[in-house]
């Protein structure tokens, strides 16, 4: 029998399909595995409700049970709403290497909103940034410029 930390582990490689150098676990949209009598249910968290990418990463998630040789199903779970606090210090690592500026500070939770003077260039660096558009290449992100080395970027957005 394959334990449920060997069933999370290779479910938590599968790759988010919008940013393939990031896993599900290292976006935390892997929320849990369990037994329920002989079968497994892995709990998933989408970015955002209607978040394109979800019917993929279950399908994915699927093909990985499969492939363990474990009967188990895929459950979609709103609430607790994912939130970027989820994202591991690894995959907001692989982020800027990747050259989208992670999310930075935490989201509010019954206090004020912490906003982002400046977010730094992934390429050079650089503070000297400037926002072009509230969204980029995907909902979740937010399109920038580095003033300093002039090349664009996605920043993921702080949710």
């Amino acid at each position: 029998m394959v334990t449920d930390e060997a069933i999370f582990d290779a479910v938590g490689e599968v790759a988010d399909p919008e940013v393939p150098v990031l896993t599900i676990a290292d976006l935390g949209v892997l929320r849990g595995v369990r037994h329920e009598g002989d079968e497994v249910v892995v709990t998933i968290t989408p970015t955002y409700s209607g978040c394109p990418a979800m019917d993929l990463i279950r399908h994915e998630v699927e093909l990985t049970l499969n492939h363990l040789g474990v009967d188990g199903r895929v459950e979609t779970v709103l609430s607790p709403a994912w939130t970027t606090d989820w994202m591991s210090a690894a995959g907001k690592s692989k982020l800027t290497e990747y050259g989208i500026a992670p999310p930075t500070g935490t989201r509010a939770v019954g206090g004020p909103v912490m906003l982002s003077l400046t977010i730094r260039c992934p390429l050079c660096g650089s503070p000297d940034t400037s926002e072009l558009s509230r969204f980029g290449s995907t909902s979740c992100k937010s399109l920038w410029r580095c003033n300093s080395c002039r090349e664009p970027f996605d920043h993921f957005k702080a949710i």
